[in-house]
């Protein structure tokens, strides 16, 4: 289907026309969105419209002369039936409905949402006149006429989205929400609703529960009262005392009774029948056995059970209600107070006034088979059911897109992580089912906390809520972004945080628009963007140990919905994430890759490139302190096992002066001095840098002058620099030669001692070489290649190899 003229997309036209013989219904507004054919949406795999719902119907009073439909290929009203109905409805978009009567009678309107009620009301004598707005809910929704309070015409109209396509994202979005969290999606008596099928459950909302109690109550009362007619019940025997002459009917229980009572026997030799001890007695009274109706049986019992539990619930959903709207719906707490006086009424049954409570439930075939109690028991498991958005058999409202947009991305957020890393903890999957639905628990303990197998390091997603220690220390006004992903770097004292915002807007880079002749294509609205840099300036953290405030955000980013991945990577908003670390990304159901991507990137990032991603964040100083503060350790080479022990044992360590005159320069700085044992002289259990020891104070002495071991002859006068250290101390993670030595000594920092698997690994000295070093020993072990096999002989690193 072509494109609309250009004058459609801001012209109000007629959108339906319905003539009756006692009133004209029209429903004017705009046929396209712009956004909608900017984007191309909703349309099939041959690139065709989508078809829409409109359903008409009518009491059998209402004659009903015409009704037409604008049809969008033909940019005119047809007559219904004609031609295909296409999207006419979408949210956010003004609607103007009009009923302009021919007769003099009161007709009304009803929509089950109050604000749609208040929104229609009458204009002079003959005019019903509104203008109706969806905001962001999509799906089915149903006008309703009235004359003198009954219904005689209904529209059932389809709101499409504007922004998403509402067969493969919008349904997708709907399946993942409702996957990960069952019935996160619903909402209660909203403009719009979709059909649902049933579920089983644990979790039923009392949403759910007046969805199907609507549905079912007509019946569920009829099947009472149908019940009333003919209940089930028993037949009880009961024994009354009466004169003999009056028994009509004697037992055998009279055999018993008499034993127990033998001041009823009567002595009678002529006449007596009952013979003991040689005397003939009769009784004077006796036992008379009849059967009674009794009502009490375990069908009747559940019956009652059910009806009490229902009035209950209603109480329950009458409170939640009064709770949550300052203004409730009358009609709604009318109709709840209306199926409570019935329930009540049936309960008032005399068949059911003398029954005993519940103790179990015990499934008979009276209430499987016999009219009435199978009825009520399959609605009763149908009441003890949820509801599935796969189905057409109940209708149900659904959260506002906004809602369900900000509720999915962080589940899909989630959802992506929890594939490729360890789930270790999640408060964040608790939700709050004490109102009429549920939602997710927003409190500051909401989080997931995952661990990379790789490296075993933890990160943490937040909904909703800051960390702690950045939701106590902001000076000025409390910030709550959407997501807060935290990640915990090795060999790092600092927490890297990043924002993702999910914000159900997108501008549609109109063309002529500003926008468009600023990026060129549909993205983020500016302010959105805006609200990054807030975010990021804004949240901060107190140092404890100098008392300044520091930013603790290195990235902001917004989730906003737009499916061309390819062509967002040349936005300006895209690319401004590699400058500045804030931007955004396109986010559907089948658009994740970019964010795929970038939560790898984050993820796998070492310390230095997560640093530089950010603008001088917190943590810059220490980050270059580390990175500039020279080499201030000695690794020296120890000759046997007698040297190390003699090192070991008297906290000191020498070297000859004439070793390091090239470095003499370095003896300043130096603070530590490493002990390194070779592979041939130690073996391979103590081999390479076990030991380090923090340097006391050093001095140039003779040979001699170290007693401690007998000088080599004719080295006693050398000199030699002797290092007296304070404690020598076991490195947690030896430093292994990995086919690498060291000959006589080696200059190194405290940084790359800290980090360093290999000996080779401490010869790298440039920000290049250690920045590919980092990166590369995220992903696995590291070769570090060099053109020696000694370290401190080598000149020249060849390769840093994965």
């Amino acid at each position: 289907m072509a494109l609309p003229r250009s004058g459609l997309l801001k012209k109000s036209v007629e959108l339906i026309r319905i003539e009756t013989d006692l009133f004209d219904l029209y429903l004017q507004g705009k046929p396209f969105h712009p956004t909608v054919e900017s984007l191309h949406l909703h349309r099939n795999s041959e690139d065709e419209w989508v078809q829409a719902t409109l359903d008409i119907s009518s009491a059998s009073r209402l004659n009903i002369h015409s009704v037409q439909v604008f049809s969008p290929q033909h940019e005119q009203l047809l007559p219904w039936g004609e031609d295909s109905i296409y999207p006419l409805f979408y949210e956010n978009q003004n609607y103007e409905f009009v009923l302009e009567k021919k007769i003099d009678a009161e007709f009304s309107f009803f929509h089950e949402n109050i604000l749609f009620r208040q929104a229609i009301n009458p204009l002079g004598k003959n005019l019903l006149a509104g203008v109706l707005n969806f905001h962001s809910e999509v799906g089915y929704t149903d006008l309703d006429i009235r004359l003198h309070g009954e219904s005689i015409l209904n529209l059932r109209l389809e709101i499409f989205p504007s922004k998403i396509d509402y067969q493969s994202d919008y349904k997708a979005i709907l399946t993942d929400v409702n996957a990960q969290i069952y019935n996160l999606s619903f909402d209660f008596l909203r403009k719009t609703y979709q059909l649902m099928g049933l579920k089983d459950t644990p979790d039923q909302s009392l949403t759910e529960f007046f969805t199907l109690l609507n549905s079912l109550f007509q019946h569920l009362i009829s099947s009472v009262e149908r019940i009333q007619g003919t209940p089930h019940h028993r037949l009880v025997p009961v024994h009354e005392v009466r004169r003999a002459d009056q028994v009509k009917r004697a037992g055998k229980a009279n055999l018993v009774y008499l034993t127990k009572h033998p001041q009823y026997l009567v002595e009678d030799p002529q006449h007596g029948r009952i013979l003991l001890q040689g005397k003939a007695y009769y009784p004077s009274h006796a036992l008379e056995t009849r059967r009674q109706v009794n009502y009490d049986t375990a069908e009747n019992r559940f019956l009652k059970w059910i009806l009490q539990r229902l009035i209950a619930k209603l109480k329950t959903l009458r409170q939640r209600i009064i709770q949550r709207d300052r203004v409730p719906d009358p009609l709604l707490l009318k109709k709840i107070e209306n199926m409570s006086v019935q329930l009540k009424r049936v309960l008032s049954f005399n068949f059911l006034s003398q029954i005993s409570d519940l103790k179990q439930i015990s499934i008979t075939l009276v209430l499987q088979m016999a009219p009435g109690y199978r009825e009520v028991y399959r609605y009763y498991l149908i009441l003890m059911k949820g509801l599935s958005i796969q189905g057409d058999l109940f209708r149900l409202s659904l959260k506002d897109l906004a809602q369900l947009y900000e509720y999915w991305c962080f589940l899909k957020i989630h959802s992506l992580l929890k594939q490729k890393y360890e789930l270790v903890r999640q408060d964040i999957i608790r939700v709050n089912r004490q109102g009429l639905f549920v939602t997710l628990d927003r409190s500051q303990k909401a989080s997931v906390t995952y661990r990379n197998p790789l490296n075993d390091e933890y990160f943490t997603l937040f909904y909703n809520a800051l960390p702690r220690e950045d939701a106590s220390s902001i000076p000025t006004l409390a910030q709550r972004p959407d997501n807060v992903l935290t990640l915990k770097k090795e060999n790092s004292s600092v927490e890297y945080k990043y924002i993702f915002d999910a914000k159900y807007r997108l501008n549609p880079s109109y063309e002529g628009t500003t926008y468009a002749q600023k990026y060129g294509s549909p993205g983020p609205e500016e302010e959105d963007i805006n609200t990054m840099h807030r975010y990021r300036d804004a949240i901060m953290v107190e140092n404890t140990g100098t008392g300044e405030f520091e930013r603790s955000m290195f990235g902001a980013y917004v989730l906003f919905p737009y499916a061309d991945e390819d062509k967002f990577r040349e936005h300006r908003f895209y690319k401004s994430i590699k400058k500045v670390n804030i931007g955004a990304f396109p986010f559907l159901p089948n658009s994740t890759h970019l964010m795929e991507e970038f939560l790898d990137e984050l993820i796998l990032d070492s310390p230095e490139k997560a640093y530089e991603r950010s603008t001088r964040p917190r943590g810059t100083k220490k980050y270059y302190e580390n990175q500039l503060q020279g080499k201030n350790v000695l690794i020296g080479s120890v000759r046997d096992k007698a040297q190390f022990n003699i090192c070991y044992q008297n906290q000191l360590y020498w070297i000859p002066l004439d070793v390091l005159m090239k470095e003499q320069s370095l003896l300043t700085q130096l603070e530590w001095v490493g002990l390194y044992q070779s592979h041939l002289k130690f073996g391979t259990q103590k081999c390479g840098i076990t030991w380090i020891g923090k340097i006391r104070s050093w001095q140039v002495v003779r040979r001699y002058e170290i007693k401690v071991r007998q000088p080599r002859p004719g080295t006693e006068n050398k000199l030699y620099i002797l290092f007296l250290i304070e404690c020598w101390k076991e490195l947690k993670k030896a430093i292994k030669p990995g086919g690498y030595g060291v000959y006589t000594h080696l200059f190194t920092s405290a940084y790359m001692m800290d980090r360093a698997e290999e000996i080779a690994e401490l010869k790298l000295e440039t920000e290049e070489q250690l920045k590919d070093w980092r990166e590369k020993r995220r992903r696995g072990k590291v070769q570090v290649e060099l053109n020696d096999e000694y370290v401190d002989r080598a000149t020249k690193v060849i390769k840093v190899d994965v």
